[in-house]
Formats: structure tokens, C-alpha cells, sequence
């Protein structure tokens, strides 16, 4: 079955071919050794479910199909029991075996003729039975037959198989496993739409990267409505009772299982719950052999690391499975006593309180009290914020102390529930007794309601309220510090950075580490904000150091989140392939640990991928955030996503979807400001004016959003929304502003925006190709793009042919990395006599199919001067219709007519 959604194809059922995706190496690796006439056999090697048989299909169908002639057959252990069972279909009838020589002969007169080489392609090489391995050999050395099979690495298979598969003329082709990023494309091409993060993060480790796993499991997933997709991604559904998969991937591990005997089993059900397992636990259950025996056929995976050797299942399904299997009795047993062995060698091991406090809940509901606060601190540490909250919300009412409440609405807090976590919280409030205990609670409250889409004022509010509590100097001086965390935040970073003055980027002495971990992690933020970005990546990169070394210390956030103002600090200095790769690493633990508050992180990927001319990358990492952002309620990250998507889909032609987006953040109720709103929220009003051609409007709210910027002290921001300006024809108005700001900011972006502004003003060539240098330098490859097309244009002008041809041919290979971006300085035209503003955004917007009364209403101009701009426009461009200036300036047919939202 088929199903169609948004007009694209997603695959439903088990018949349908999937693409081959991520094996494009390997597949020219076959074709070459295919086509080489001294190959007598190729084998394609791999585990199972990689998809050998794939690329051997898809190999045969890459080679001239007049080339070849094949046939095909499929060993299998039944097969195997019969002398040549496996290929007795391309034999002749009545062959007798007890006269070799004249079997040969007749096989070989049987498959001898025709046009092309005779390709045999057989399946499960590692099956195949002796006779029919040593008939093979001997026609692939008579050159009768080529070889094509697939074998299964791992197995055990004969002599005359190994024979068959190894000699002169042998070519070999290893499969293996798709990585992560394999498995991303894969799934993008199967759903017609990128996955998030955390269903990738899901399926990949669920799959272990196996296709044939993968499939089913997705497969399963939609059937089951457990995949879903919201407009932009696909989710796999949280809450959900393990994998979902389908009937058919069950019974292909339940075969796989089933080879393990009694005692093994027992070893693979204890797995399933307990994983890791010490060698010495596992070998109270099984006897060395057995265990040696699971490791061969591929069940059990053991490790040694130093003096440690712990035993783990060879594939995550595995424990899915085998647990979906378990009767609760049968699992409580095998909980409890695995519990007594832990607890009878004295539970010695770090991690030994949390594994005993989690397998007895499991098992019975309770635990002692003492080994749930044990086992709380020990997931806290670990980022486990489920875990973390499931053991403390099992303590008996009366073990409930202030830091139990904390900790609780700390695990909350990091999730995004925000109401539970204020619940918490206000009960740790009242628990608590003196200055320290105060603070504490004050810190993460604070957090709580500025994340939970409160009123900054409310927040602020808190924490004033506090110091009528707090009467020492070192107390005072935390709270200073949280003010100043919260003024950035929540979108005025020069009144943060005031108060963060004298925090130094060492932990020392004055400070509790929680409370300078706060700090720490906001004020690089706040320099990049500011244009101070040397300073920042310095001040993000040592934080995030001394978060690593005392991360089991303190109760902030994982580690990871130090990296977000990393992120926005080196876009902002002009190193955007390393906050790319810094964000990526970063986004991929907080998934891991379940933090809701990695929403930021990838906001600020987002707007990385925007700078960097990536609008389909942007969307995506934006789009994520939004999901995040729904789940949790967190309207402050909204504020800049839903623009930022409209922006995206703008540029790309999808103004529908834009314009659906816009209404959705009109539609919001009053949004309480972020760190990145200043301003930045109008750009997807902005770019999608620019797409309707309405450019002297989008420039009106580009220079109003941008004033925004310089008043709350954004000066990167302003930088930004003012370098846009510029490129939809504003930089003679912008260009001083911009080099005002290059002086104040460091980093190269800020100049290389300046730069860009003066060559735009100035038309000039030369200038405008050094600026395509500069920007492509930075990664910053539409700004690359557009301004050698802008150099281009000016060459024309100038009636320097090659100077255009060179220009053009940048242009061109810089566009090729911006993802479909369509911005009307990638529009502009080569003619004699270039367009002026007016007369660029007139052809825009009657290349949109815009009425000339359409265009003086939104223009204020009268009829009168449109069209006689129009025919100014139609003789310098050659053309006399709308429909060929639109395919001229390359508008899709798709795009409407502008139609403004603004009141009347």
C-alpha cells in the first residue's frame, strides 16, 4: 500500500522497494568488477539484513542489460541437505552425477550461448551444499558462468564454499551496517520528509543500522500511527510500550533466538533487563560453552575493558523481543535474584545503588528509601531525568525533604514540564530552612517561570523578593549573578552583561557552582550577542570545560547545553562549519539524555544554517525546535522559530506554507521576549514580502525590526536584519550602519557584512568578487552566491565579458550549496542596460502575476508610472508578457499574488 501525504509518497507495505541510499561506493565497486571481463565471480559480503541481495539486484541493473544474461537461485539450509538442490532448476534433466566428466559436459552444453555473459546470482553463498559449490568452481574456471552471490559474514560455511568464494578472478565487496547519517537520508527518501532527531536517534539504535530491521520497524510504526508526521517532520511517538515493529521482524529474531538452549536463554531474558551483565554473573547461569556458543551464532556481545568483562546482547531488538515475551513472574524472578547476586558481592560498584533501586521497583513497586535517594542522585548525575523522577516520586511521603522537592523540580525543569516542576518547587520552598537552602530553590525557580513562558518581570520578581531573605554579602552576590542570567535570557544582554561584570571564567571560592555554572553559561551568550565574539568562544569553550570536570558535582544542566552560546558565538565570529559540527555533537547528548531545553540548541542551529545560505537545513533544525517547543509549552522559543520557518519556506517558494506559518505566530498569544528576539522575529514577514516582490516593504520592516535590535543592545542581530536590507536593495542606506558595527564587533562576519553593503552600493565588480571570496571564506555560501551574481550584473554593465563568464561561473557553484534559495539578488538579470530598484521590484512583482493596479496599490505609485515602468522594464529585458518576464526572473508557477495582512 501506498499512502499519499502533502502530495509526496510514503511507503506501507513490505512489497514496496525501498531506494538504495548510502551505498554508493560499494554499488560502483560492483558494476567496475562486473564489467571487467577477467572477473569469474563476485561475492557481496555483509551480516544479515544490510542489504547484499539489494546491491546484487542493483548491480545486475546497472550493467547493460545486453551485457548479461542472468539467472537466478537461493540456497538455504533445506537445499542444502540435497546434492545440488540449490541450482538443480538451471540443470539438465536426468544429470548423472556417478560420470563427472560427462556431467560437466552437459551442463556446460546447457548453459552455453546465446548472446552476453551468463551471470549466475545466487543468494546465501554460505548455504550452498559441497556438490553444487565444486560444479560452480568448475564452470567459473571455464569461464562458462560469472558468479554473482552474497554471503553472510559471520557464518560458518565448507571447504568447497570457501573454495567457490576465494581464487584468482574473485572480486569481494564488503556491506556493511548504514551509519547514522545514512539511515537519516534513507528514511528521508522512504517518508518524503526529514525525520526528528529523537525518532532518528530511535530507530537508529533500535535498527543497530540493519536495513531489513529498519524497514520493518518503520514499517510497524506507521501501521501502528506510532510514526506521524506534523507538517515539517516525521515523530515516533513518545510513551510508546517499546519498538514498534511488525509481525514479521518479531519472528525473524524469534528465529534467531530460538538456537539458544536452555540455559542460554535464561542468559539472554536477564540481559533483556539488566544489560550489562558481569562475565562472572552470566556464567552462574550458563557454563563457559554455552556462552562461547551464544557469542558465535551472534546473540551476545562480549567486551573487555581493562580488568572489566561484561557481556551485552549482540543487537537491541533482541531485549525488545525477548522482554515482550517475558510473563510478569518470570521477570520479577529474574529482577530479584539478579538483585541478591548484586547485593551478595556487596554492591561495590558505583552504578550498583541505582541498578538495585531500579530492578526492584521493577520488580515489586518499592524500594528502601535510603537506595532511592542513592540511586536519584546517581540518574541526576547521569542526566537520566526520567529515571531521576520516577525513584524520587517513589520515596514514602515523610522521606521528602527540601532537596528531594529540588531535585524533583530540577528533573522537571529540564524536561519542560513546567507546571510539576513549579509544583515541586514551591514545595521545596516552604521545606526550606536557611540562606543556602533559599537560594537553591530560588535559582531553579526562577529558571522554571522564565522558561514556562511567564512574564520576565515575574521571574525577576522572585528573585528580588528573595533578598529580604538573604543578608550576606556571598548571597547577595548570587542572586546579582542570577539577575544578570535572567536580563540576558530573556533579551536584554548589555543590562546582564552589567551585572555579570566581575564573574570571572574560573570557578573560585565566591561563588556556589551551581550558581557560576549559570552565570557562566549565560554571559558568552550575551558577548555574542553584543558583537563580542573572540570573548565569547573563549568564555563558552572554558565553561563547558569546567562543567565536564565537575558535572557529577553540580545539579546544572548537562554539559552539553554550555555549548548553545558556543554555537551562537562562533556563527557569529564567521567559523559557521565549527558551530555546525559543535552544535551537532551537542544536540546529539542532550537527545540522548531527554533534555526538553535542547529546544535552544536547536534554534540556534537553526539560525546557523540560515546565515550559512542553508534554508532547507534551517527549516529543518527550526522545525525541530517547534515541535520541542509545542511539547513543552515553550512559547518564548516560538517567538523566532515560526518566523525563521516562514522565512525558510519563503525563500525556497513555498509561500503557502510561509504564510500559514506567519498566521500561526500572529495567532499567539502575547509571547514573552528571548534572547533572540529582538528583531529577529520579523523575518519571515520580511523575506516573505521579498517573495512576493513587495521590496521596499520588506525593507521598511527589515530597518524597523533592526532599530529593535540596536535599542536592546542585539548588535549582532542589528547586523543581520541590516545586511538583509542591503541585499534587497536598501545598501546605500544601510552601508555606514554596517561599517559602524564592523568596528564595534568582532569576528569576520561583521566585516564581511560591511563589505558586502559598500559593493552593493558601490556596483563595482571587483569589489563585489572580493566579498564572494569573503563570504565563502566564512560559509556564509548564499551571501557568496549573490554577490557574484551581483558582480556579474555590474560586468555586464561594464562590457567586461570575461569578467561576467567568471563571475556567472561563481555564482553558479555557490548556488549549487544554498538548497534551492531563490532571493532576488539570485534573480538579477544580465542585460546592457541594468534595472533600476524601482524597476527590479516592479518586474518582481509583475512576475508574480500581479496586476499593474495590484503593484500601484501596494507600491503607492498611480497605473500610469507602472506601466510605463513596465515598458521601460520589457525593453531592456527583451520580452512582452508577464508570463515571459516571469520565466525570465525564474518564478515558480506555484507562487500567488501577493496579498497583504496588513489592516487597510
Amino acid at each position: 500500500m501506498v499512502v499519499s501525504w502533502w502530495g509526496e509518497t510514503v511507503v506501507r507495505n513490505r512489497s514496496d522497494r525501498w531506494p538504495l541510499v548510502g551505498r554508493d561506493r560499494e554499488l560502483a565497486a560492483c558494476v567496475a568488477a562486473l564489467a571487467d571481463r577477467r572477473c569469474h565471480g563476485l561475492v557481496v559480503a555483509g551480516p544479515a539484513g544490510a542489504g547484499k541481495s539489494r546491491l546484487a539486484e542493483e548491480c545486475v541493473e546497472h550493467t547493460d542489460a545486453g551485457e548479461l544474461r542472468v539467472e537466478r537461485a537461493t540456497a538455504s539450509a533445506a537445499a542444502r541437505t540435497v546434492p545440488l538442490g540449490a541450482i538443480a532448476h538451471l540443470l539438465p534433466r536426468g544429470l548423472d552425477l556417478s560420470d563427472p566428466v560427462a556431467a560437466f559436459a552437459a551442463v556446460t552444453e546447457r548453459l552455453t550461448g546465446g548472446p552476453g555473459r551468463r551471470v549466475l546470482l545466487i543468494d546465501d553463498l554460505h548455504l550452498l551444499d559441497a556438490t553444487s559449490a565444486v560444479l560452480l568452481r568448475q564452470l567459473m574456471d571455464a569461464r562458462v558462468i560469472t558468479l554473482l552471490g552474497t554471503v553472510r559474514t559471520g557464518e560458518p560455511y565448507g571447504d568447497a564454499v570457501a573454495a567457490l568464494c576465494d581464487g584468482d578472478g574473485l572480486h569481494r565487496v564488503d556491506v556493511n551496517v548504514l551509519p547514522p547519517e545514512q539511515i537519516d537520508a534513507l528514511l528521508y527518501a522512504v517518508l518524503g520528509a526529514p525525520m526528528a532527531q529523537a525518532g532518528l536517534r530511535a530507530l537508529t539504535a533500535a535498527s543497530g543500522g540493519n536495513v531489513l530491521y529498519l524497514r520493518e520497524l518503520v514499517l510497524g510504526a506507521l501501521s501502528t500511527e506510532d510514526l506521524t508526521r506534523d507538517g515539517e517532520l516525521w515523530h515516533l511517538r513518545d510513551g510508546r510500550q517499546g519498538m514498534p515493529g511488525t509481525v514479521r521482524l518479531t519472528e525473524l529474531i524469534d528465529r534467531r533466538l530460538a538456537s539458544a538452549a536452555a540455559a542460554g536463554r535464561t542468559v539472554l531474558e536477564l540481559l533483556s533487563l539488566c544489560m550489562p551483565l558481569s562475565l562472572a554473573d552470566a556464567e552462574v547461569l550458563a557454563t563457559p560453552d554455552e556462552l562461547t556458543a551464544l557469542e558465535e551464532a551472534g546473540l551476545i556481545r562480549v567486551i573487555q575493558t581493562r580488568r572489566r568483562t561484561s557481556v551485552s546482547l549482540a543487537h537491541p531488538l533482541y531485549g525488545e523481543v525477548l522482554r515482550a515475551g517475558l510473563p510478569v513472574l518470570r521477570r520479577r524472578h529474574l529482577l530479584l535474584e539478579q538483585v541478591a547476586r548484586v547485593e551478595a558481592r556487596g554492591a561495590r560498584r558505583r552504578e550498583d545503588p541505582l541498578h538495585i533501586a531500579t530492578w526492584r521497583l521493577a520488580a515489586t513497586g518499592t524500594a528502601d528509601p535510603d537506595l532511592l535517594l542513592q540511586a536519584a542522585v546517581l540518574a541526576r548525575h547521569a542526566h537520566d531525568y526520567h529515571q531521576t523522577i520516577v525513584l524520587l516520586q517513589a520515596l514514602p511521603e515523610d522521606h521528602r525533604t527540601m532537596t528531594t522537592q529540588l531535585r524533583l523540580g530540577e528533573a522537571f525543569l529540564e524536561l519542560g514540564r513546567w507546571d510539576d516542576a513549579e509544583s515541586a518547587l514551591t514545595h521545596a520552598d516552604a521545606l526550606a530552612v536557611g540562606e543556602q537552602d533559599t537560594l537553591a530553590v530560588t535559582l531553579v525557580r526562577t529558571t522554571n517561570l522564565l522558561w514556562s513562558n511567564a512574564p520576565v518581570a515575574e521571574a525577576l520578581l522572585v528573585n528580588d523578593r528573595v533578598r529580604d531573605r538573604i543578608t550576606s554579602p556571598a548571597g547577595r552576590r548570587q542572586l546579582q549573578v542570577n539577575e544578570g542570567f535572567l536580563r540576558i535570557a530573556s533579551g536584554r544582554p548589555a543590562e546582564g552583561l552589567a551585572l555579570l561584570t566581575e564573574l570571572r571564567s574560573e570557578l573560585g571560592h565566591d561563588l556556589h557552582v551551581n550558581v557560576w555554572l549559570r552565570g557562566a553559561w549565560m554571559k558568552p551568550a550575551g558577548l555574542a550577542l553584543t558583537g563580542r565574539t573572540r570573548e565569547a568562544v573563549l568564555w563558552a569553550e572554558r565553561v563547558h570545560d569546567v562543567h565536564r570536570q565537575i558535572h557529577k558535582e553540580a545539579l546544572a544542566s548537562h554539559p552539553a547545553f554550555q555549548r548553545i552560546p558556543l554555537v551562537l558565538a562562533l556563527t557569529e565570529a564567521g567559523r559557521l562549519a565549527d558551530a555546525r559540527r559543535e552544535g551537532e555533537n551537542a544536540y546529539a547528548e542532550l537527545t540522548a539524555s531527554g533534555a526538553g531545553v535542547r529546544v535552544w540548541m536547536a534554534v540556534v542551529l537553526g539560525r546557523t544554517e540560515w546565515l550559512a545560505g542553508h534554508p532547507a537545513a534551517a527549516r529543518r533544525w527550526w522545525a525541530e525546535a517547534a515541535a520541542l517547543a509545542r511539547s513543552i509549552d515553550h512559547s518564548m522559543a516560538l517567538r523566532v522559530v515560526l518566523p525563521g520557518l516562514a522565512a525558510c519556506a519563503a525563500v525556497t517558494g513555498d509561500l503557502h506554507t510561509a504564510e500559514d506559518l506567519l498566521d500561526t505566530h500572529r495567532a499567539l498569544p502575547g509571547l514573552p521576549p528571548g534572547p533572540l528576539s529582538a528583531g529577529e522575529e520579523h523575518l519571515g514577514e520580511a523575506w516573505v514580502l521579498a517573495a512576493r516582490g513587495q521590496l521596499s516593504k520588506a525593507r521598511s520592516v527589515l530597518t524597523a525590526a533592526a532599530e529593535t535590535a540596536r535599542t536592546t543592545g542585539h548588535l549582532t542581530s542589528e547586523g543581520m536584519l541590516l545586511t538583509d536590507v542591503a541585499r534587497l536593495g536598501g545598501s546605500a542606506h544601510v552601508a555606514d550602519r554596517l561599517a559602524e558595527l564592523a568596528q564595534q564587533c568582532d569576528g569576520q562576519f561583521a566585516p564581511a557584512r560591511a563589505r558586502l553593503a559598500a559593493a552593493l552600493a558601490a556596483d563595482d565588480p571587483d569589489q563585489l568578487l572580493d566579498v564572494a571570496g569573503a563570504c565563502q571564506r566564512i560559509g556564509a555560501d548564499l551571501l557568496a552566491a549573490e554577490a557574484a551574481t551581483a558582480a556579474a550584473s555590474s560586468s555586464a554593465l561594464a562590457h567586461l565579458p570575461r569578467r561576467i563568464l567568471s563571475a556567472s561561473r561563481r555564482a553558479a557553484v555557490a548556488a549549487t550549496r544554498c538548497e534551492g534559495a531563490r532571493t532576488p539578488l539570485l534573480t538579477s538579470i544580465l542585460t546592457p542596460t541594468p534595472l533600476t530598484d524601482r524597476e527590479q521590484e516592479i518586474a518582481l512583482l509583475a512576475a508574480a502575476r500581479n496586476t499593474s493596479k495590484e503593484i500601484a496599490h501596494a507600491l503607492t505609485l498611480s497605473v500610469r508610472t507602472v506601466e510605463n515602468h513596465l515598458q521601460h522594464i520589457y525593453a531592456k529585458l527583451g520580452v512582452t508578457t508577464r508570463r515571459e518576464l516571469a520565466q525570465t526572473f525564474r518564478v515558480p508557477p506555484e507562487v500567488q499574488p501577493y496579498q497583504s495582512h496588513s489592516p487597510s
